[in-house]
């Protein structure tokens, strides 16, 4: 987080404040287009991104709680709870580390895996189509 004294920044300039302010509209945007799809889906769109991010931790197809936590930027027994909600709804699954038996990975399911894949080709051609991302 980023703190600063009232004397110690310099005010945006009218330019800098549109920015921001389209930033945050389509921003807003998105995020309405995703809690739309995901809940068609039928899924909450934490269940969406915790899945994403199960899948999105570089070099490997699973992640601990609190990688989870930190790419939520979510308290660890809160991230904790959506796991066992995702495990109840078949989306996840918990597994014993390969390296350390004491360190919990999260895996996707097979059911978790499909889901994923159609909903993040949903918010794939949502960002092209906006022409925000993936150029």
């Amino acid at each position: 987080m980023v703190r600063h004294t009232d004397s110690a920044f310099e005010p945006p300039s009218k330019e800098d404040l549109e920015a921001m302010s389209e930033f945050r509209y389509r921003l807003r945007r998105f995020l309405r287009f995703s809690e739309n799809v995901t809940h068609i889906a039928g899924v909450t769109p934490l269940q969406y991104q915790l899945m994403l991010h199960v899948r999105g931790i570089p070099g490997r197809r699973w992640a601990s709680v609190g990688e989870l936590a930190e790419r939520l930027q979510a308290a660890p027994n809160g991230t904790a709870a959506l796991v066992s909600r995702c495990e109840l709804a078949g989306l996840v699954v918990r597994k014993p580390g390969q390296a350390d038996r004491r360190q919990v990975e999260v895996h996707l399911t097979r059911k978790g895996e499909r889901l994923l894949n159609r909903l993040a080709a949903l918010h794939k051609a949502e960002i092209k189509a906006s022409g925000w991302l993936f150029r």
